[in-house]
């Protein structure tokens, strides 16, 4: 078992295509295919299934991931201890879901990159739902979240900035133009939302829920562009951050509805595993995500 092999487990469980991985560690993609296979063999069981063209870590894979994590870890913690004064390089591996990728990691992308170029960013867009699990598995270094605060035992949690969630329609919408809503206007509405699961569509539910609306009209979507997008063609009424809809808003395109959504408290959140070895890696960009990202902007 050699630690080259390691490192190329640990960079195929990150991005779950071998493509992507030798293009992250500058191999041809059979190069990779090849230690994987060895490594499996090796060891006596199966780390990867392939399901179709989807590549998933087997139960063996994801027992092994934290193991193997652990090691490299400890194995970069040595190498840096011994070469703290030289530039920082390595990989960083960083979740989120679509609306804090598009809207607000470019901005410490950027500022990262600028820092550390020799450092290896992976990106993975995960749902809202699965971005922990994410972190209990080894498959991400740090994730952004938005949600209500959350307290967990194994993650350490950051709130960076409060997100403030509007509805948005059409100018040319019948509620567009009124100046004071009530909620039976709402009464016959087709709203414009994330699917079930969601953290911020489950508050959205249960404040009109308190309100004693519960006979609501859903279109569900798994993407807030294309939320944003029929409600643009006046499909309905859209639920979405603030920071979703600037650019349309200036535009004339949408407008906010006077409508304040009670009870709903939703931030972007920083997280990572409390037993994870920070590294200086994942420390510099912790605080590029502070510096940019802050509670107080």
């Amino acid at each position: 078992m050699e630690l080259r092999q390691l490192n190329t487990f640990r960079t195929v469980a990150s991005t779950l295509n071998f493509t992507r991985a030798a293009e992250v560690l500058n191999y041809v993609p059979s190069n990779v295919t090849i230690q994987i296979k060895t490594l499996e063999d090796e060891l006596g069981v199966r780390l990867f299934d392939r399901l179709g063209k989807q590549l998933v870590l087997t139960t063996a894979g994801k027992r092994y991931l934290t193991h193997i994590q652990d090691v490299l870890d400890k194995l970069d913690e040595a190498r840096i201890d011994i070469h703290d004064n030289e530039i920082l390089s390595g990989t960083l591996t960083i979740s989120a879901n679509e609306v804090i990728c598009a809207y607000r990691l470019p901005a410490v992308f950027q500022r990262f990159r600028s820092q550390h170029p020799g450092v290896r960013l992976i990106f993975r867009s995960v749902p809202n739902q699965e971005l922990k699990q994410t972190l209990f598995e080894g498959t991400a270094d740090i994730v952004y979240m938005l949600d209500e605060p959350i307290r967990s035992n194994g993650l350490a949690v950051e709130p960076l900035l409060e997100e403030t969630f509007r509805l948005f329609a059409a100018p040319d919408h019948p509620l567009a133009k009124q100046t004071v809503l009530q909620l039976e206007d709402f009464q016959g509405e087709v709203f414009l939302t994330n699917e079930k699961g969601c953290p911020y569509r489950t508050m959205f539910d249960r404040s009109f829920e308190k309100e004693g609306i519960d006979n609501i009209t859903y279109l569900e979507f798994q993407s807030a562009e294309a939320i944003k997008q029929c409600a643009i063609s006046g499909i309905g009424i859209a639920f979405l951050p603030e920071i979703v809809t600037e650019a349309e808003v200036a535009r004339g395109e949408l407008v906010a509805l006077p409508w304040q959504i009670p009870d709903l408290q939703v931030y972007t959140q920083m997280l990572w595993h409390k037993d994870k070895w920070l590294s200086p890696i994942m420390l510099s960009f912790i605080e590029a995500a502070r510096e940019i990202l802050t509670i107080e902007n």
